[in-house]
């Protein structure tokens, strides 16, 4: 089943349909009813300072604004935002706290992959960035052939309500090296496999390569993922199909096979939903990418068989 957004009645339309992924969970109430779904959105903005001419960010800052703040969604990842566009789409947000630190220097130069969370909703426990590079804790650092420093940032989060907590990660891989994608997915399954051994997780962000890519095999449940908790991908678990999957389009709107923009799940979640936003807006549209949604359910202490 393929899903695409429409307005801000996003909610309504998001009827559970997907394959469910479930496994035990951490214990953290008495009862075994589910939390209420979350529903995540990740965007590649574009960063606004590209010479894009009629697609410059000056043009196109409405309709992503527009955008963000009316999915409603509970957690927001973005890539390719620089500093003044975090600024910009917080000012938006204003129910939403955010976790954000730039490629370049760790503070606001160059690219940030920000999480914007509902306050209401989720207490941080810890979150932070690292960079895709043998020196993962030093801001700037670039090994493995990207020309560019990569990021990861990532942040835990508890339910104030369910007492559910979920670790979100949002990164933006090297979009030339290959071998750059496979040590950062290798780097990244290797924090993952460091988180208690049944937290749910969520993997947002623009890869930069399809899921038959070798660059995913240490993430993806069904690739063969060796030594590493399994993901899976939240489209094709949900049933969506293959075709015109494509999340790049270069402003066009008609968008490459591949589909490089995903959202992945652990175990302890319930795929709901997931799809694809291709609306445009005035004959223009809001990025170079199309944004991807999820919407997903966790299980706190149910004890569920593994379909891994």
């Amino acid at each position: 089943m393929r899903t695409a957004l429409y307005a801000v009645v996003i909610l309504p339309l998001l009827i559970g349909c997907g394959r469910s992924v479930n496994q035990e969970t951490e214990t953290v109430r008495d009862s075994s009813e589910p939390a209420a779904p979350v529903l995540a959105v990740s965007f590649n903005i574009r960063y606004g300072t590209a010479s894009d001419g009629p697609n410059h960010w000056d043009h196109r800052r409405p309709f992503v604004l527009d955008l963000a703040a009316g999915y409603g969604a509970d957690v927001i990842g973005l890539q390719e935002a620089l500093a003044f566009q975090v600024d910009e789409v917080r000012a938006v947000l204003p129910e939403y706290e955010r976790i954000v630190a730039c490629r370049d220097d760790g503070r606001r130069r160059g690219e940030g992959c920000p999480i914007f969370y509902r306050r209401d909703r989720y207490e941080r426990l810890e979150g932070g960035t690292f960079w895709f590079s043998e020196r993962p804790d030093v801001p700037g650092s670039k090994d493995w052939g990207n020309t560019l420093p990569r990021i990861c940032t990532w942040v835990t989060l508890r339910d104030r309500a369910a007492g559910t907590v979920l670790t979100v990660y949002n990164v933006h891989l090297d979009h030339r090296s290959q071998a750059s994608r496979e040590k950062s997915t290798a780097l990244l399954a290797e924090r993952i496999a460091g988180l208690p051994a049944c937290r749910p997780v969520v993997v947002m962000g623009d890869f930069n390569i399809g899921t038959d890519n070798p660059a995913m095999r240490r993430l993806l449940a069904d690739r063969g993922g060796p030594g590493h908790r399994p993901l899976l991908d939240t489209w094709e678990a949900a049933g969506s199909g293959l075709e015109e999957a494509g999340t790049f389009h270069g402003f066009r709107g008609e968008a490459q096979a591949t589909k490089i923009d995903h959202i992945l799940v652990s175990e302890g979640v319930e795929i709901l939903d997931a799809g694809i936003d291709r609306r445009s807006f005035e004959g223009r549209w809001p990025s170079d990418h199309f944004p991807v949604f999820a919407r997903i359910r966790l299980y706190p202490d149910a004890h569920h068989s593994s379909p891994f």
